[in-house]
Parts: structure tokens; sequence; C-alpha cells
């Protein structure tokens, strides 16, 4: 298929339509919802656009004794000069039972506040969300190095406990995506163990809304064969994979973008391409690889498509990532708005070429990452009036903006399926 991207991704502040390979898409905010099944077939990966869904943020006073996860830098609430997250969530729906105030103010005057993921009725509001604009579910992240810290496994369970219950009242599909940043060399057998007992005990795959792939339930593992100096070996995650199949799932691998050629974000071993040709599903990690609509259009006529016949050739689907733009000034430092969001046009480049290039799912990332300003849920347009530190916003588009636009790419990738 071969579509005149650059020419048709129009900017989504007025009302235009864009055509990938025939398909018309409205992105105006006064579109109509998108619309989707009332509950996602949860049977296959295939046709369907999942999220990241961090669930990581705690506030002082939630219940899970962490204090401010996630929002401040150090002890005490998020305040100017405490803060580590570049966008600010559109609050305007939640209860009181749901807010926590921080050190910030409104333009009234008021206190701004912020949402812990510890919280069950924010986590039931974000999956019902997922619902009202039709997104397939969502990968609930879970931290391998935090399963042996007693208070931070809580968390994570509570959290996946709150997801579960979510995916089934809204009818989303949702999976466990373990990540294995920060781990030790051989601590990565920690992920087979926390599994078993997932499945086991907890007996999550049993759920219906629990996705599947080729007939067994899909667990993802991610950070396999990164450059970063990682501690823990390829040759581990290779052991991993095999128990995990052992255990009859089907397997999802968060691998480099250039795991192909084994160069820059990848290593150079050959055991990877051996992990990689065990595994179900793989899908190369692309935040910051590309930065404008042009790159991430040539990023997928040149990586992306070569990597979905590769795999193809070895039996295994290739999931594509999108993001929307990428910021982390207060967590980290450099550039605000490092990669602009272009009001969606960034976002639907990456949708658009994944399309044109054949591939026939997608992943998101991510749903509630405010920390590097990822996030594609509802934030708001008017932050705290603090002008130290700085954040970005939705350029004045509605709240649901990227939200809508993420159901209409489930409406494309479930075209023909």
């Amino acid at each position: 298929m071969n579509s005149p991207l650059p020419s048709l991704v129009a900017r989504f502040c007025v009302a235009v339509s864009i055509f990938v390979s025939g398909f018309s898409i409205p992105v105006s905010a006064q579109d109509p919802m998108p619309t989707g099944p009332e509950v996602v077939d949860a049977s296959t990966l295939t046709g369907k656009v999942m999220v990241g869904y961090q669930g990581w943020f705690n506030c002082e006073g939630d219940g899970a004794n962490l204090g401010w996860k996630h929002w401040a830098r150090r002890r005490g609430a998020p305040g100017p000069n405490n803060i580590t997250v570049d966008l600010w969530p559109d609050i305007s729906e939640f209860d009181a039972d749901e807010l926590y105030a921080t050190d910030f103010k409104n333009s009234d005057g008021t206190a701004a506040t912020i949402f812990s993921s510890y919280n069950r009725k924010t986590v039931m509001r974000h999956f019902a969300w997922m619902k009202d604009y039709a997104i397939d579910g969502a990968f609930v992240q879970r931290f391998a190095n935090q399963l042996g810290d007693r208070r931070l496994h809580n968390h994570v369970d509570v959290v996946l406990s709150h997801v579960r219950e979510g995916a089934k009242q809204s009818g989303r599909a949702y999976a466990v995506m373990y990540d294995l940043s920060g781990l030790r060399a051989g601590e990565v057998k920690r992920v087979a163990e926390d599994w078993k007992q997932l499945q086991n005990e907890l007996k999550i795959t049993e759920d219906t809304s629990y996705l599947h792939h080729e007939g067994k339930p899909l667990v993802s593992v991610w950070g396999v064969g990164f450059s970063d100096n990682r501690p823990y070996t390829v040759r581990e995650c290779l052991e991993l994979v095999q128990t995990l199949k052992d255990a009859g799932c089907a397997v999802m691998l968060g691998v480099p973008s250039y795991w192909r050629e084994g160069d820059r974000d990848a290593v150079n071993d050959p055991v990877l391409h051996e992990t990689i040709k065990l595994a179900d599903v793989v899908s190369p990690w692309t935040i910051g690889r590309y930065q404008s609509p042009q790159q991430a259009e040539r990023h997928a006529e040149r990586v992306w498509r070569a990597d979905r016949e590769w795999l193809e050739k070895e039996g295994v689907d290739f999931l594509p990532v999108a993001f929307p733009g990428f910021s982390w000034f207060n967590l980290h430092g450099g550039k605000l708005d490092q990669i602009p969001r272009l009001k969606g046009e960034f976002y639907w480049s990456q949708i658009a070429a994944a399309k044109s290039v054949g591939c026939s799912m997608l992943y998101v990332a991510m749903f509630d990452e405010v920390d590097e300003a990822t996030a594609i849920f509802k934030c708001t347009n008017n932050p705290p009036v603090d002008q130290s530190p700085q954040f970005i916003t939705y350029e004045g588009l509605p709240s649901d903006h990227y939200l809508k636009m993420t159901g209409r790419a489930s409406e494309l990738f479930r075209q023909g399926q």
C-alpha cells in the first residue's frame, strides 16, 4: 500500500479528513465520538489498539503509604520546584474523594489537585474513558524491580485489582506487561515467579477480559536487548520467555527500535534474535527515535516495514508503538516540549504510517504518563499558574482530543478484521 501521507496529514484544529488507504477519519472537535463494540473481543491482539497504563501515581493520604510517588522530586507535596510532570491532568470530572491537594495554586487561588492510581474510583474512571472513546484496552505495567518491596508490591497488586474490575465493567481488554528496568543480574527469574502467582493463585487469565492471542493468555516482557548497560542479560530473558511459553502463555516482547540490525539502541547479540524468534509478538520501542511527522513516516518505511516482514517469516506478529509527543523538562531538564504534538499531527502520522506498512495492531504509549508528557488521557490547558516550573498543554484542543484520536485509530485497525 502506498499512501501520500505527508501531504494528507493535516493539522487537527480544523475540520478535515485524513485518508489512509481509502479510509476517511474525521478528526475535528465537533465530530461524533468514535464507536466500537460494547465488549471488546479479548481472544486476539490482532486488530486492536492497546494503550500502556502506568498506574504508578501515588499521593499522600491515598492509603498506600508511599507519599507523592511520580509527582514530586523529593519529600513533601508537589509544588513550585518540586514537580516531575510536564502535563497537568484534567480533573474536572473527578469526585472530591479522588483528589489530593498540592502546593500549586489555580488561577482562582484554590489549591491545584491531582489523582492517585491507588484510588479504585480513579482507575475505574480511566477504564470508563477507554470505553467512552472506543479504545480496545490496556497493558497494565508491572515493574519487576518493585516486587521485592512490600509496599511497592502492594501498590502494583492493588492497581492490578482495580484494572481487572475496570476492564470487566467497561468491557475492555487488559494484559500484564512486566518492565524489567532496574533489575540486577540474576533477577529476571522474579518475573516467572510473580506470573505463576498471578496465573495460579489470582487466576487473572480466567478473566473474560484478559487478553489472549493465538489461543493463549498474552503476557508482555518489556526491556529485552537494550544497549544501555542493563545488568541482566539477554540469556536471562530467553530463559524467561521459554518458562512463560512452557506455562502456556503467548509472549509479547518490548525490544529496542534497532533490534534487527543490533546497533544504536540494541545490543549486538545473536541471543536477542533467538529470543525474538521464540516470542509470539514483538514491539520495538520508538519513543524519541523520531521527532517530526516526516521522520516518523520515514521510520515506518525504512524500519517498521522491514521489521514486520522479517518477523512474518518467523511466524511472529509485529506491534509498532505510537506516541503523541514528548517532554520531560521537570523530570530530567532539557527543552520543554522536546517533541511537539503539533495538535495531533505527530501522533496521527505514526498511526497512519503503521497502517500503511501493513501493521494489523498498535500499541499507544501511554494512556496516563504525564511524567514524560506522552499521556493521551484528559489533560488541561489551564495548569497551575506558577511560572516555575513550566507545563505544556494540549495547545487549546479539548482535553479529550487524544482519546478521540486513539478511538479513531481503533476504528482504523478494526477494519478488515
